[in-house]
């Protein structure tokens, strides 16, 4: 799962109205702990100003000078940083991170009309998967490094039809977000991902459904949500939100396809609401759907059901939300999309230090 996305093209979006050349940073290879890992992405203008972090501040401004660089003479370059040592040379100031990167750095020009950015920026609309390489390594003058293959496009080298091989190899193999090397290739590849961001649901538009909203938001989430009531499915009250719809729960699936969804919220508070909404969301493919309230109310609604609550088995979170003692609209809403974010991100969502004991690297 990757929601960087949605603000890096807000970010570009912004910058090439106006014509000014961006550098795109992404991480192609790490080592020991690191903030990101490879196919971390990151967008700076000359300016200074960024979007993205790479680090938790350990090297932007280091990064930056380099991204300079780039913009002055217009050629791609594969930065290195090694701060496993206390006595780290770059800043000396033995921040201890316990982590190497290597960071590929490429001009994002208006003539080129901002690739490889602007083909990436496509799965925001398209909301499908995309999987490119760009050279890292160049063993011979045909290639440059930061030259990047993106599908569909007209073949731009003699070893296009090669790279899409090696494209579709790394996808089979799941070996994306990754440099590999082609014995038929004169340059090593990084071969990357690019993932659409996550689209949360909320069926229910009460009070605190704006504080979903927003948190989902903060994290480049899409929302959309769902109520019956007039007063609630107003988009004043989420600016947010992608969108806001005024249905019924028996037929909002005539606006709204919930299979294109990655997890839906139920939320309405309203017992006859829910069941419908339940209901739809039954014979929906949705892979995680939440349900707000207490276990005796998800039993009653579970009745209610009757035997469509069996195609819930084993997707139906309630309560929704990790147990974090929230007991305000926006705890219990940061409850809520932690336990989604874990649950897209194939993680228990438990805490770090519990895995790990004191005295131990």
């Amino acid at each position: 799962m990757d929601a960087t996305l949605t603000p890096l093209a807000a970010f570009h979006e912004r910058h090439a109205r106006s014509g000014t050349a961006l550098v795109l940073a992404t991480v192609i290879a790490t080592s020991g702990s690191t903030y990101r890992k490879p196919g971390g992405r990151m967008l700076f203008c000359a300016d200074g100003e960024s979007s993205g972090l790479l680090s938790g501040g350990c090297m932007e401004s280091d990064l930056l000078e380099h991204a300079r660089g780039v913009l002055r003479d217009g050629t791609a370059r594969v930065i290195q940083y090694d701060l496993r040592e206390s006595s780290d040379p770059i800043w000396g100031l033995g921040s201890g991170c316990e982590g190497a990167m290597e960071i590929l750095l490429q001009p994002l020009l208006r003539d080129s009309g901002y690739r490889p950015f602007s083909g990436f920026v496509e799965v925001l609309r398209t909301r499908q998967r995309l999987t490119y390489a760009t050279v890292v390594r160049a063993h011979d003058g045909d290639v440059s490094v930061g030259t990047t293959f993106l599908p569909g496009e007209a073949g731009h080298s003699r070893h296009s039809e090669a790279v899409a091989s090696r494209c579709a190899q790394a996808e089979r193999e799941r070996a994306l977000n990754s440099i590999v090397e082609a014995a038929n290739l004169p340059f090593t590849l990084f071969v990357g991902e690019v993932l659409p961001p996550p689209r949360l649901l909320l069926l229910g538009g009460g009070p605190d459904a704006a504080s979903v909203v927003d948190q989902a938001s903060l994290l480049g989430w899409t929302t959309t949500v769902v109520d019956h009531r007039p007063a609630y499915a107003t988009a004043s009250r989420f600016a947010r939100a992608e969108r806001v719809v005024l249905a019924r729960p028996d037929e909002f699936r005539q606006h709204v396809d919930p299979d294109t969804f990655d997890a839906a919220v139920v939320m309405s508070h309203h017992l006859p609401s829910d069941t419908g909404y339940l209901r739809v969301a039954a014979e929906s493919s949705l892979p995680y759907i939440g349900l707000l309230g207490p276990a005796a109310r998800r039993e009653r609604l579970r009745a209610d059901l009757g035997p469509v609550a069996e195609r819930l088995q084993g997707r139906l979170h309630g309560p929704v939300g990790l147990d974090i003692g929230a007991t305000t609209p926006e705890a219990i809403a940061l409850a809520i999309v932690a336990e989604v974010h874990a649950f897209l991100s194939g993680r228990p969502g438990n805490s770090f230090s519990a895995h790990v004991a004191f005295g131990t690297r």
